[in-house]
């Protein structure tokens, strides 16, 4: 009797902690089989035309046209789940071709974002006066990333006071506290 009361406690702890994990899509935490780097796509535009990527980076503008989105991103390397990797070096810009509409206040800038689909070409805008080639992907499939300065740390919070404990943090004793 006990095991079997056990073993449907373990079993709907481990339901409820499936259902709390948010997957990342397969395209977005699997490394693609070539590597494909945003400069050797301003480089070589028309070699790589139609090849796979999965590039993420810093959302610098959203712009939104009748039929789809364009995120105009800052490349950053990727971690081995995806995510950009804010304090790398940049890549470069690339322009992330989204269907549908995409609203600037829940893609903000400087939010992380990684997009896997296909390089469709290459634009030419301006950055100030200076021309700028900018690859263009076809997004199949994109993650925004959780906003990391609203993810609260408890290694970084303040040790005198605590809004989240009633009598100050739990892990440190205020010196007048005796």
């Amino acid at each position: 009797m006990i095991n079997k009361v056990t073993n449907a406690l373990l079993l709907s702890l481990a339901i409820q902690l499936n259902g709390c994990a948010s997957p990342l899509p397969k395209a977005i935490s699997q490394v693609p089989p070539t590597e494909i780097r945003v400069e050797e796509v301003r480089q070589q535009p028309e070699r790589f035309l139609g090849s796979r990527v999965r590039w993420g980076g810093s959302i610098i503008q959203v712009e939104n046209l009748p039929q789809h989105t364009l995120i105009e991103l800052l490349s950053r390397p990727l971690s081995g789940n995806g995510k950009p990797d804010s304090s790398g070096r940049t890549q470069g810009r690339f322009l992330a071709r989204i269907p549908g509409f995409l609203d600037p206040e829940e893609y903000p800038k400087e939010r992380l974002l990684t997009i896997s689909g296909t390089i469709a070409g290459t634009t030419q805008r301006t950055i100030g006066d200076y021309p700028y080639l900018y690859p263009l992907v076809e997004s199949e499939i994109h993650h925004l990333w959780p906003d990391q300065r609203e993810a609260r740390d408890w290694r970084n919070r303040d040790p005198f006071y605590d809004p989240w404990y009633p009598w100050g943090s739990p892990w440190y004793r205020h010196p007048y506290y005796w």
